[in-house]
């Protein structure tokens, strides 16, 4: 119908499934500026508020692994709308959820059709875009995440001052509607499915994979010390930002700066400008390069140094500094996806970013409740419109635990490098470049 080319069109589909990777970032990290209100609405604790936070995590994390099964099996089209259409279902129950538990099953729910947003989308890449451009759309990808989390401060702010926060989140659900319908009726799998011809390198896997062949593809993954080094990287790095950015940033720059909560998000907002920026900027460098896991050492020192500095509770403009360089640092650690990929055959190209991104979220899921326990064991009592206001002393604790989080991270991924500089990677894989 349209005389497009196969770069536009590959384009175009990117466009819609990474545009479902964008809400499901929004949705995770929207609880940042939804805090105070959540907190009033449910009358919640730090803790109880960390747990409502990770419930999206808990479920998103564990199906990482089944979800890279699951694209290898049936595609990314296919998963990529399911998955979307059962999150914005999750985004309407929370909308209406009456109490505490009921939200905290809604947004599992949201974490569920949510979880396999992200690996249909590299999925995709890998099947329409040669391998040396692999790491740059890898960093696309995770900045459109970056537009999600930018969307879930500010804007998200000012739109529940309002409509309410019941209403911007339908409203977001209605957007995860469109999209999920965009995804099913549009997006092919591979080039050849699009009436294309096969990119020089890709995958363009064409036959599903057997659950006999993924489930060796998982043993294989699981039994290499590289893919837990990534994974522990991951962890600490993904669940500490995902912990900051998603939930304890706004509050901390209200509680001890004293602003409001819209002014409060223009600062977390930072932090998403830089992962945004930092994806993209590390992926090209990658490919230019032809580097991976010194860049990797490079960003977790970064990452260290970033939540050392908040440790001092510096002035607001370095807080905002600090929390850019911490998540544009994000996208040089998860420079570990490609990694994953390029040690591998084509066909385990979803299961090995499953269980490294299942290993990364799980620490999003760890850490919010730890912090808000952390606020809650040096909270005074004081309350101001239905929420806690937590103290300087429990917020410099937490960003200790996420500073000495850095620093195993960085020991992580050191490791990571020695061995991929000692030798080449599993049978079948490419050889190392670092």
């Amino acid at each position: 119908m349209f005389n497009i080319s196969m770069r536009q069109r590959r384009s175009l589909l990117w466009a819609l499934l990474a545009g479902g990777f964008l809400l499901v970032n929004f949705h995770r990290t929207a609880t940042a500026v939804l805090a105070d209100t959540l907190a009033a609405t449910f009358d919640a604790t730090g803790a109880e508020l960390g747990s409502l936070h990770a419930s999206f995590f808990y479920i998103y994390a564990a199906l990482q692994l089944p979800s890279g099964l699951v694209v290898d099996r049936y595609g990314p089209r296919r998963v990529g709308a399911v998955g979307l259409a059962a999150m914005t279902g999750g985004v309407v129950w929370f909308a209406f959820s009456g109490g505490l538990a009921e939200a905290f099953l809604a947004r599992g729910a949201i974490g569920l059709g949510g979880s396999v947003l992200y690996i249909s989308t590299l999925r995709f890449c890998a099947n329409w875009y040669r391998p040396d451009e692999y790491a740059t759309m890898t960093g696309y990808t995770i900045a459109a995440a970056g537009v999600g989390g930018i969307l879930a401060t500010t804007p998200l702010a000012l739109a529940i001052e309002a409509a309410g926060w019941r209403t911007a989140m339908l409203a977001a659900g209605g957007v995860g509607a469109g999209l999920a319908v965009a995804i099913g009726a549009a997006v092919r799998d591979t080039p050849a499915r699009a009436g294309h011809e096969a990119v020089a390198g890709a995958d363009d896997a064409g036959a599903a994979a057997t659950l006999e062949d993924v489930l060796a593809n998982t043993r294989t993954v699981l039994a290499e010390r590289e893919t837990w080094l990534m994974g522990v990287a991951l962890f600490l790095t993904l669940g500490t930002n995902f912990t900051v950015l998603g939930l304890w940033g706004v509050p901390y720059v209200v509680d001890i700066y004293g602003v409001d909560v819209a002014t409060a998000s223009t600062y977390v907002l930072l932090g998403n400008v830089g992962f945004v920026i930092g994806s993209p900027a590390f992926g090209a460098l990658s490919d230019r390069l032809e580097r991976r896991t010194a860049l990797m050492v490079g960003a977790a020192a970064l990452f260290t140094l970033s939540y050392a500095a908040l440790v001092l509770v510096p002035p607001l403009p370095v807080v905002g500094t600090a929390l850019f360089c911490a998540l544009f640092a994000n996208g040089g650690v998860a420079l570990a996806f490609t990694v994953g990929k390029e040690r591998h055959d084509a066909e385990v190209a979803g299961t090995v970013t499953g269980v490294i991104n299942s290993m990364g979220y799980f620490g999003a899921a760890v850490f919010p409740t730890l912090l808000g326990a952390v606020l809650d064991a040096y909270w005074t009592g004081e309350v101001i419109g239905g929420a806690r206001v937590y103290t300087v002393p429990g917020y410099r604790v937490a960003f200790a635990i996420a500073t000495a989080t850095g620093v195993l991270a960085t020991g992580a991924v050191v490791w990571l490098h020695r061995r991929e500089q000692r030798a080449p990677a599993a049978d079948g894989a490419a050889p190392a470049t670092d």
